[in-house]
């Protein structure tokens, strides 16, 4: 049987795909590049915005027509989030939700038998250590824990993932080994919130930080998004953690908004002052730290004032990366029964921010011209050159290079969201 896999979404999402992947492989199944030569088209879809969820409709529809020899199965987020519109769209297809992976084989051979199966729900199995096909044989995901301890009021990921759950320490670190052993040079931690990590188990992100950084070899690590809630009384060691050579100096802590009355409304568990104290400390003890965070512009209860608010907090703040959403109801989540603002003030609020992004991502790379970084080779760009990153996990082109290597490079220019670099 052949396959053909699309995947949507986050690295958490990515890391299921590379799981699907290797266990039909390891069946005997051929994962083809051809949607046209498959038995079996697997879409691992995304749903936690309006335009993705769009995204996810057309392309199925779009999947499901153009390929009427292959059965179509469905898979990632949206399986539980929105099953009504997979009826409505795909009544043909099959399903497997985010967290039953592990009936992945028992659904594929039903569907090779002409049956339509769909598993949904929420299963308490275990993701760490399971067999990835590498689609970067350099960068390997590895998947701490999955779902959350959140109850955000415009999210509808967490219907998809569930609970959090943790995964064994032991079966983590046995992973990374294998993987910087079969010549993995980043190990990218992901999870809905990885600082959440332990708190279910009674371990924590900094323990596992401090195991993984043990593993001999020459690699890097990059903590993925971590709820500024969740960092709490493991803040300092966490830092501790962070400062180790072999971590990347990336701190992504979503605000959501500079508004603490909205962050309320959000439910998100933490203020302004929460975030700016953990920002202030991470940069106390790292100079180097590059921060990412996260904005929703237009939630409802969003006035002028707050959005204001926002610009003045991320003005302060000055981060190297923001990422800008424009708030849409989002199925079951409970802030959808709130009015929606008008959509073109939202419009207007986000070009406004995102002006304000791209100023000050270039303001902080223009600081790094002339600059000495090293960096590590992971990537071939689309266009000429190789992408690299320096140790604040911030993207370097340079025209020559090989993949893996690390590399002392001499900063020539820079845009908002990359620098160039000449090797030395």
């Amino acid at each position: 049987m052949k396959f053909y896999l699309e995947t949507y979404g986050c690295t958490f999402n990515q890391g299921d795909s590379q799981i699907i992947a290797a266990t039909l492989e390891k069946d005997g199944h051929e994962l083809t590049q051809s949607a046209a030569h498959s038995d079996i088209i697997i879409l691992n879809s995304c749903y936690v915005k309006l335009p993705t969820q769009q995204k996810m409709i057309n392309r199925i529809q779009y999947l499901n027509s153009s390929y009427p020899q292959s059965k179509l199965l469905i898979a990632g987020c949206m399986v539980d989030i929105d099953p009504q519109v997979l009826k409505r769209i795909a009544p043909p297809a099959s399903w497997i939700g985010a967290r039953q992976l592990s009936s992945i084989q028992e659904v594929v051979e039903g569907m090779l038998k002409g049956e339509t199966i769909r598993k949904t729900g929420h299963s308490h199995d275990i993701k760490a250590g399971l067999p990835k096909k590498r689609f970067n044989p350099l960068i390997h995901i590895l998947q701490i824990a999955e779902g959350c301890q959140g109850s955000c009021t415009y999210c509808c990921t967490r219907f998809a993932r569930g609970k959090l759950q943790s995964y064994p320490d032991d079966v983590l670190l046995d992973e990374v080994e294998k993987a910087v052993r079969g010549g993995c040079v980043e190990i990218q931690l992901t999870a809905q919130d990885t600082a959440a990590y332990g708190e279910d188990t009674g371990n924590s992100l900094s323990s596992l930080l401090k195991d993984i950084t043990q593993v001999e070899g020459d690699f890097r690590i990059r903590v993925g998004m971590m709820h500024p809630k969740s960092i709490g009384g493991d803040q300092e060691s966490l830092i501790k953690s962070f400062q180790n050579e072999k971590v990347y100096k990336f701190l992504h802590l979503p605000l959501q908004s500079g508004n603490d009355q909205v962050l309320t409304y959000m439910k998100r568990g933490h203020s302004i002052d929460k975030f700016k104290e953990t920002v202030r400390r991470f940069r106390e003890a790292i100079p180097r730290l590059s921060l990412a965070t996260d904005i929703i512009v237009g939630y409802p209860t969003e006035d002028d004032k707050a959005f204001q608010d926002t610009i003045k907090v991320i003005s302060e703040v000055g981060p190297d990366f923001l990422h800008i959403s424009k708030y849409h109801h989002r199925p079951g989540a409970t802030s959808s029964h709130l009015k929606e603002i008008s959509h073109p003030v939202m419009s207007v609020r986000a070009r406004q921010l995102n002006e304000l992004k791209t100023r000050l991502a270039y303001q902080n790379n223009q600081k790094l011209i002339h600059t000495v970084q090293n960096i590590l080779i992971t990537d071939k760009g689309s266009r000429g050159g190789w992408i690299g990153r320096n140790d604040s996990y911030k993207t370097i082109i340079v025209p020559e290079a090989s993949l893996g290597e690390f590399l002392n490079v001499k900063i020539t220019g820079a845009k908002s969201t990359y620098l160039y670099g000449e090797v030395i």
